[in-house]
């Protein structure tokens, strides 16, 4: 699998219209319930694997996989056995 550096994943994301990038680490087995974020989301899983649910379907990411979110929308998510990790580009 041929990531991007975190660098350039930012800079796209900037160019792209994004105003804020993170790294996030989650923990093993975590779990958030039904919950939505006020900014749009575009982020790539970099480690471990998770499951994201938007509207009663629910989508296995792992490492390269990519996922969008519009803003205020209600969403779960579960990681792995060995959590996962991923940059997201949020646009506020």
């Amino acid at each position: 699998m041929n990531l991007p550096n975190f660098d350039e994943f930012r800079q796209q994301a900037l160019a792209a219209g994004f105003d804020e990038v993170v790294a996030r680490e989650w923990a093993p087995h975590t779990v958030l319930d039904t919950h939505a974020h006020p900014f749009a989301v575009h982020a790539v899983v970099t480690r471990g694997e998770m499951w994201l649910t938007i509207n009663g379907h629910t989508q296995h990411l792992v490492t390269g996989s990519v996922f969008d979110l519009e803003p205020n929308v209600p969403h779960d998510e579960r990681y792995g056995a060995e959590g996962a990790a991923y940059w997201v580009a949020r646009k506020n």
